[in-house]
């Protein structure tokens, strides 16, 4: 049962083909790898029913002929993704016990590619957070340790989704990126993730941070497995307006290897004071490999960067104040057991239901959407955004992908940076300027610390060309070979 859950996706297809296991097999054995791993907190709910069911289904159509992109693969939904039937909460206490009657429509199409649902992973409560330490249901655990033993975090906000496929207890998952909540979670977590285009996974159904930051995406162990998953995910969608209507490629198809006559960008302004030199060190190891692969290495220049991270945490917290101003109490959710009015009941519910780092990021959002605030914030904070996305779009002129660390350390300690808001924001410095200009974005791991933690390197594509991407990230992850797993897999083995 062991030796299935160590399958990749792409493996775990082929296996299902040939009959060499069936789909419940599969199910079952992910299934108990997760009751095994209840000590990471991964999910927020486990659904072994529905997995099982889905499972017989899934085998059913292998019997005839006629399954799925990813029939009977096991994966973990963030809890963010709303799931018809079974309880969704954005880890936060307001949505306690909210149960929708709709499934998202990236959930649907992973339903109809035949996926099989384990449970709704942890997260930071309302995806704000880089370190999975916000959700009300508590702290996700990185299946990575130190070497002392010391629990790390995951990242965040994806932090369940990181570590249910780090420890091999699902094969995928679904997530969301809104500064870099796909990609700083799969470098602490040592697995690839992608945060697509803009507009090509569907919105509809995933609950609202910033909407017009948010990008769902996929995580998974390998290059290859995240151009499945998204392949399935993907797709335009009427129900939001901002789903683009465009073809789905063939993104496995894409990763030939063959990196001739291709240039690759490497930004001068990523080079930051204070970098650890590893860090440093293996992003030139990567450029070194790329270039070995037959691609040339240009310098490059994003001047705007450094104002990225500042106007991400106005635009952000902005459009989070009025996304979340829905969570009142009144029609569904937690609601105030101790108020005598009804604006009573408004303040009471949301102080009890929203957690101190939604409760910031609210009142943020709400000074810099205020009357003689915002000119001088929020439409500044817009047209750098304008100016980011024209650094990006220049520089695809010269080169076809760039190159970058994913994050600027490997995973910490839980509770370090705890006490220092904008410590902890300063995990974004690479991943936020992808949202905010709509990019796509990758990280795949590279390499391990001088304490053998996993580090990812970042590939950031043209609008519309992840395969582009995933072709860059796939002759990396060639040349890195990374093989490493966290000590709480190893510790299962043994």
């Amino acid at each position: 049962m062991t030796e299935l859950t160590h399958l990749t996706i792409e493996d775990a297809l082929k296996g299902l083909k040939n009959k060499d296991f069936s789909a419940k097999e599969l199910a079952e054995a992910h299934i108990e790898a997760m009751e095994g791993a209840r000590d990471l907190n991964a999910f927020i709910v486990e659904t072994p029913e529905i997995a099982l069911k889905q499972a017989e289904e899934s085998d059913k159509r292998y019997a005839s002929g006629d399954e799925g992109l990813l029939d009977g693969i096991p994966f973990a939904n963030k809890d963010l993704f709303c799931t018809e039937g079974t309880q969704t909460t954005a880890a936060s206490k307001i949505l306690e016990g909210f149960v929708p009657q709709y499934t998202s429509t990236v959930g649907q199409n992973l339903a109809d590619a035949g996926a099989v649902m384990l449970g709704k992973a942890n997260l930071d409560q309302f995806a704000m957070g880089s370190s999975n330490t916000t959700s009300a249901f508590g702290n996700v655990i990185n299946p990575w340790k130190t070497s002392d033993g010391k629990d790390l975090v995951p990242g965040g906000s994806s932090g369940g989704s990181a570590a249910a496929v780090a420890a091999r207890i699902s094969m995928g998952a679904t997530a969301t990126d809104t500064g870099g909540s796909i990609r700083q979670p799969a470098s602490f977590c040592g697995i690839s993730g992608i945060k697509p285009t803009y507009g090509r996974c569907s919105r509809w159904g995933v609950v609202a941070f910033s909407s017009s930051l948010d990008h769902p995406g996929p995580l998974a162990r390998t290059v290859k497995d995240n151009a499945l998953m998204l392949q399935a995910m993907a797709g335009y969608d009427p129900k939001d307006s901002t789903s683009a209507n465009k073809p789905v490629p063939d993104y496995a198809a894409a990763m030939t290897g063959d990196m001739k006559g291709m240039k690759i960008g490497i930004p001068k302004e990523y080079r930051l004071d204070g970098m650890p030199e590893e860090i440093g060190k293996l992003w030139d190891q990567g450029a070194q490999w790329l270039k070995e692969a037959g691609a040339e290495i240009v310098d490059i220049s994003l001047p705007h960067t450094k104002y990225a991270l500042p106007a991400y945490y106005i635009i952000a917290p902005a459009e989070a104040s009025s996304n979340l101003a829905r969570y009142d109490g009144v029609k569904y959710g937690h609601r105030s057991k101790d108020a005598e009015t009804l604006a009573d009941m408004y303040a009471k519910t949301r102080a009890e239901g929203f957690g101190d780092e939604v409760q910031r990021r609210i009142m943020i959002g709400a000074y810099v959407l205020s009357a003689g605030y915002y000119d001088a914030y929020y439409i500044k904070a817009q047209k750098i955004r304008r100016l980011i996305l024209n650094d990006f779009e220049k520089a695809y002129e010269t080169v076809d992908a760039i190159l970058t660390p994913t994050a600027p350390s490997a995973a910490f300690p839980i509770g370090e940076n705890e006490d220092d808001p904008i410590k902890m924001y300063l995990n974004d410095v690479f991943t936020v300027t992808a949202n905010l200009a709509g990019v796509p974005g990758m990280s795949v791991p590279a390499g391990l610390d001088a304490n053998g933690l996993p580090l990812g390197l970042q590939i950031l594509g043209k609008a519309w060309d992840e395969e582009t991407v995933f072709k860059v990230g796939g002759v990396i992850e060639e040349a890195a070979q990374f093989n490493a797993m966290p000590q709480k897999v190893m510790s299962k083995a043994a």
